[in-house]
């Protein structure tokens, strides 16, 4: 192990995407700040993905990755000036926290003075780190993972400290845009990158009706990205008159301000799961093809559902048992209705 540099002056993030693993590196984000609150600290973050970020008290800026201009041959001008201007900063810790060979080089083009990164073999990463922090354990979940690497760099890791600050601005343009006002409501996500850790819709839909009909006061919030406007069309015939579609309708501030005013979140396996994991919202995550112990809501493990099957958790985006995503299919709306009472009432009570 090499001994420390001195106390940074400034400091780079590497974590690009997704959206539910950037939010879960945020932690690394917010205790580099409070113990070392003379630094400028950076983030490598993909535009789709920058909003997150907008106004965040403990950045000094955003180096910006384009993946889809970096990957075709116009676009490496672009890339070559950010690789540039990471260099004219003068990072003096660079910390990978993606541990995919693109980051691990950025990383090293960047000639930081320290590269610590994640041991993580899939793409020959830690070849490009002065120091690599594997994974405690096989199930460490991610966050605690990437706040290994504090140790590794002298800061202490206590809690609490505010994960995804309050956006007044963008809560008032909600409540303009909006019927939010004094009302209760549930948020749904029944989207999902791969299909196999999507609930059915059809399931979703069930469990709008019948939540509805036990709780005549509450609304649904229907989540998602706009490829997922028509899974939110098909959950929301369950109760047309008590459902808001907005995938596809939102920016990342406006999700997460959302997921702020809910009383409980109806999820799979996706981003705004951690989003409200992060919020300290109540979760009900419903898991097929991963682990949540590994990648669950952080906080809340013990609310994930989801089948105990010979193949689970596969870690596959298709199914190959003779019954398509049984792991998930097999949680029937009913268990789910009788389960997200529960955890309402936990909140409330």
């Amino acid at each position: 192990m090499n001994p420390l540099p001195s106390a940074p002056r400034r400091i780079l993030i590497l974590k690009p995407s997704s959206l539910g693993d950037v939010i879960q590196a945020i932690p690394v984000l917010r205790l580099l700040k409070r113990h070392l609150p003379a630094s400028e600290i950076h983030w490598w973050i993909d535009t789709g993905l920058s909003a997150l970020f907008e106004d965040d008290p403990d950045l000094a800026g955003l180096q910006l990755f384009d993946r889809r201009r970096w990957t075709r041959p116009t676009g490496w001008p672009l890339m070559i000036r950010s690789l540039r201007r990471m260099r004219q900063l003068g990072f003096d810790w660079v910390i990978d926290l993606q541990a995919l060979a693109r980051s691990a080089i950025v990383a090293w083009l960047s000639r930081g003075r320290l590269i610590v990164g994640l041991e993580d073999p899939r793409e020959g990463a830690p070849a490009f780190y002065d120091e690599a922090v594997p994974r405690p354990s096989r199930n460490t979940h991610a966050v605690d993972w990437y706040l290994s690497v504090l140790d590794r760099l002298g800061i202490a890791k206590e809690t609490p400290f505010d994960w995804l600050p309050p956006r007044p601005v963008v809560a008032k343009r909600i409540r303009e845009r909006w019927p939010v006002a004094g009302g209760r409501w549930i948020a749904l996500q029944p989207g999902a990158r791969w299909v196999t850790k999507r609930w059915p819709a059809r399931h979703f839909q069930q469990l709008v009706g019948t939540l509805a009909a036990r709780l005549p006061d509450v609304r649904f919030a229907i989540l998602g990205s706009r490829a997922e406007a028509d899974l939110g069309r098909e959950v929301a015939t369950g109760a047309p008159d008590r459902c808001l579609l907005l995938a596809g309708d939102t920016t990342l501030p406006e999700m997460v301000e959302w997921l702020r005013g809910c009383e409980l979140l109806v999820t799979n396996d996706t981003g705004p799961m951690h989003a409200a994991a992060a919020l300290g919202k109540p979760v009900l995550a419903l898991f097929g093809p991963t682990e949540p112990r590994r990648t669950g809501p952080y906080g809340q493990i013990e609310h994930v559902l989801r089948r105990s099957l010979p193949c689970v958790p596969c870690f596959r985006n298709s199914c190959r048992r003779a019954i398509d995503r049984e792991c998930l299919v097999g949680l029937s709306p009913r268990e789910v209705a009788d389960v997200a009472l529960v955890r309402l009432a936990q909140a409330t009570g």
